[in-house]
């Protein structure tokens, strides 16, 4: 499928989503729909995995009028009522295969159909195929995975009969706007991935918590998969390992993934982090939704900050993990609870704590620790890191007197749903060959948009705004008039360790010189003129018989 048929599917779902939500709230309605859509991800893969494993033993050439008479909506369901005994071995076998099982009734075929025929069912089949989904199609694996889609809402209907009714709506309006479309992994990840971006831009500022703008996204991931030491010699071959500390819903991890693989390379497992339930649950599903197997990625649910992961929680310095790449874009100046017991926590004890008014500096020490000594991270931070004193310009300081401090990124404003105030993306190293910070001032390149700004992708002749930044970061340029350069740490040292990049990188035009002795030398020629055309005109007024002037 073309890009363009991806985006036309996500299209078509996000106006099925626009006009069936009504006055339901934007976050709520998300829930509901990107769960249905994943249901028929996992459908759609379960009944071809079927397919393989059966054979020709697979019923699929059942007549529709003898489905209906027997009362089934799905071959599968045929070939669990003809094979009671065999169905522990045929689930085992696709367990082993496909990481899941899902029962024939709470198939999307089953769920559409009786969507399509009002049935009074659909309601409590949803329920018990969610809850099977949850607590036994992998084996545990995915516990909670619908914790927060509540299908007895009153947001739904008042009655479980209108609740029933509207869900069968809704499905039945999904079904009908992929029909023709492929639904391929990849297509069906694209159009979710799609529907959160627009669900996000109708969240607000809400829409932080979960969500970066692909185009953001694509610079982070650009930066982070290219080769640490030598960027200028392009992508990394493997990344062993990626970490998003607050993943959101997971379309950075993503994003790396993407980047790495359409250069032919590889990643071996991607690791998430996020506090709220709901988010998390969606970064659980855009994993699979994007053909990833449970074994292919973890993502967690806690408090990054607090570091309750064991994984991220091992004290033997010999079993620590570490990551070749590390993304994030946390939380915005969040306030948090610093204390005594942090204070000698192996992420902070080098550097000392972030202040309680911003954890920017925490989340950025808690990615820091675990970077490996041949790995890149990029991290989105409000500006102020940059500048901010006391505890911010302790940290700072060292981590440039260090030599970690690879680059500084300035971005245009009003780029995120979350917040109009301009950000920055920091790169951070261990294998830093430079001695000095690349800077980069993109804050003048963007389009104006009514709600948001948007980086420039090169099309219709413009700029390419995002190509530019990560060339610029690539090549790393001495310097680029307005644009970028790369500054000595003495410079920096001399600025007190003062980030901010306008000292480096002026976007302002210089004002032209005016000489005052050659405004001076008009002015006397202007004047002379002036005496000698009056003289003139004084004449003709005589003449006239006139006053002069």
């Amino acid at each position: 499928m073309t890009q363009k048929d991806q985006q036309q599917l996500g299209k078509t779902l996000w106006d099925i989503a626009d006009n069936l939500r009504g006055a339901m709230n934007a976050d709520d309605f998300r829930d509901y729909m990107l769960s249905f859509l994943f249901l028929r991800y996992l459908s759609y893969n379960y009944e071809e995995a079927a397919k393989k494993e059966l054979g020709s033993d697979y019923p699929d050439n059942t007549p529709p009028d003898v489905m209906s008479q027997i009362k089934v909506n799905s071959p599968l369901q045929i070939w669990y009522a003809e094979n009671k005994e065999d169905i522990p071995e045929f689930e085992k076998q696709m367990r082993r295969k496909v990481h899941y099982v899902i029962q024939p009734e709470h198939l999307w075929s089953n769920i559409t159909e009786l969507a399509r025929t009002q049935n009074d069912e659909l309601l409590l089949t949803l329920e018990a195929g969610f809850n099977y989904i949850e607590n036994e199609s992998f084996e545990g694996s995915f516990q909670g995975l619908f914790s927060e889609i509540n299908l007895n809402s009153e947001k739904l209907g008042k009655t479980a009969i209108e609740r029933n009714k509207k869900l069968c709506i809704i499905i039945q309006k999904i079904a009908d706007g992929i029909t023709d479309f492929s639904t391929d992994s990849d297509t069906l990840g694209d159009a979710y991935e799609y529907l959160i971006g627009q669900f996000a831009a109708g969240s607000g500022k809400k829409a932080g918590e979960f969500y970066t703008p692909q185009q953001i996204s694509t610079i982070l991931s650009e930066i982070v998969t290219l080769d640490s030491q030598e960027p200028k010699t392009g992508k990394k071959k493997k990344l062993n390992k990626v970490l998003d500390m607050a993943c959101g819903s997971g379309s950075l991890l993503l994003n790396v993934r993407k980047r790495i693989k359409d250069s032919d390379g590889s990643v071996g497992k991607i690791y998430g982090q996020e506090k709220n339930i709901t988010t998390y649950n969606l970064a659980r599903m855009n994993m699979l939704l994007h053909g990833m197997k449970d074994t292919e990625f973890e993502i967690f649910h806690g408090d990054t900050l607090e570091n309750n992961w064991d994984i991220l929680n091992e004290m033997n310095p010999s079993k620590k993990v570490e990551f070749d790449a590390i993304v994030a874009n946390p939380p915005f100046s969040l306030r948090w609870e610093p204390n005594d017991t942090l204070a000698d926590d192996f992420r902070f004890k080098s550097y000392g704590l972030a202040p309680k008014s911003a954890a920017d500096f925490a989340f950025l020490l808690h990615g820091f620790h675990f970077l490996g000594k041949e790995g890149t991270m990029a991290i989105i931070l409000p500006h102020g890191v940059l500048f901010r004193g006391g505890a911010e310009e302790r940290i700072r300081t060292k981590l440039l007197k260090d030599n970690n401090i690879d680059t500084v990124i300035g971005l245009p404003s009003n780029l995120f749903y979350s917040t109009g105030i301009p950000v920055c993306i920091l790169v951070l190293k261990k294998c830093k060959k430079h001695d000095d910070v690349l800077f980069i001032n993109a804050s003048e390149n963007f389009e104006k948009g009514k709600r948001q700004n948007t980086l420039r992708e090169g099309e219709n002749g413009e700029p390419n705004d995002i190509q530019k930044i990560i060339e610029t970061y690539q090549f790393r340029p001495e310097h680029i008039e307005r644009y970028a350069r790369r500054v000595s740490m003495d410079e920096i040292e001399n600025n007190g360790y003062n980030l901010n990049i306008s000292r480096y990188v002026s976007t302002s035009i210089d004002e032209v010189q005016i000489s005052l002795d050659d405004v001076n030398a008009k002015l006397m020629e202007i004047n002379k003129s002036i005496e000698i055309n009056t003289a003139k005109h004084n004449e003709f007024l005589k003449e006239l018989g006139l006053n002069q002037i």
